[in-house]
């Protein structure tokens, strides 16, 4: 399956990692040894109190992203609320709570269950939570579907703004570390951080004159493993642990990263092996791609 759609384009980006909280310190490549994100240090504690790392996560990318593109401002929204829409992707997160929630039923009954616990249990809590947080009133999917899942995600909010469902789209890549999440991987840890992409039509961000910083390109996703293509490839450092469904929103931001200290060749990101179900592999191209 492929897709292009040179009418979606990137204004605006955000990074969370130990060690990188910048596109440009992701694209450089995060150094070993960085200290774990702190989200009351990014968006306060207020709302942070029994809200699964994940979500806290999320609630700093959605702020610092929605920042970077210039649509948040001291009261809010810069555009209508029902503009902007949030695709996330996320294959771990709230896996604490749920592990949580049935390990309470499963010992004693569902009434010992935490009334705090069972609403953070959905699957969809970390886009409805973003969206809630920050008032984004447009279409809300959750992608969780293995290694593809952050491509996939980027691949729905295209979707939805070319279909007109949307003018913009946050797309949040985000995994925890903790340890039911290593007990998972089989002692391995994920990032415990992620990305965001603010995409929007080409249209929206000439009407409010917004910068853009990268076009979005060719998508593909197939059964086999993805063909190696010319173009940059931004690579996970190792220490850095298991990215999962925040892998592909990575290295979209990674290339973002490049453009701004004026790199021009195109970046692939790629996710997804021949050990996996799928793979996928999408396009960025530079900001003068938009014409």
């Amino acid at each position: 399956m492929s897709t292009q759609s040179a009418a979606v384009v990137v204004t605006g980006a955000a990074v969370l990692l130990p060690g990188a909280d910048t596109v440009k310190a992701l694209a450089d490549g995060p150094a070993p040894g960085g200290a774990p994100v702190d989200p009351a240090g990014y968006v306060g504690r207020k709302g942070l109190r029994y809200k699964d790392r994940a979500t806290q996560l999320g609630y700093c990318l959605t702020a610092a992203a929605l920042g970077d593109a210039g649509l948040l401002g001291e009261d809010g929204l810069t555009v209508p609320a029902e503009s902007v829409g949030v695709v996330a992707s996320s294959n771990f997160g709230n896996l604490d709570t749920v592990v949580r929630a049935l390990d309470t039923i499963r010992e004693e009954t569902v009434t010992a269950t935490s009334p705090m616990d069972l609403p953070n249990a959905s699957s969809n809590v970390l886009a409805s939570s973003a969206a809630i947080r920050y008032g984004l009133r447009g279409p809300n999917l959750m992608v969780c579907n293995g290694e593809t899942s952050g491509l996939d995600a980027v691949h729905w909010a295209v979707t939805m703004i070319t279909a007109g469902r949307s003018a913009r789209m946050l797309v949040l890549g985000v995994e925890p570390d903790n340890e039911v999440v290593r007990r998972l991987l089989g002692g391995t840890r994920a990032v415990d951080g992620g990305a965001a992409l603010l995409l929007e039509s080409r249209a929206a961000a000439a009407e409010r004159s917004a910068t853009v910083r990268a076009v979005v390109g060719p998508y593909r996703r197939s059964a086999a493993a993805a063909a190696p293509l010319p173009g940059r490839r931004w690579t996970l450092p190792e220490h850095l642990g298991r990215a999962s469904g925040a892998h592909g929103v990575l290295q979209c931001a990674a290339a973002v990263g490049w453009f701004d200290v004026g790199e021009r060749e195109p970046v692939h990101a790629v996710t997804g092996t021949a050990q996996d179900d799928a793979s996928a592999n999408l396009v960025l191209l530079a900001p003068e791609a938009a014409g």
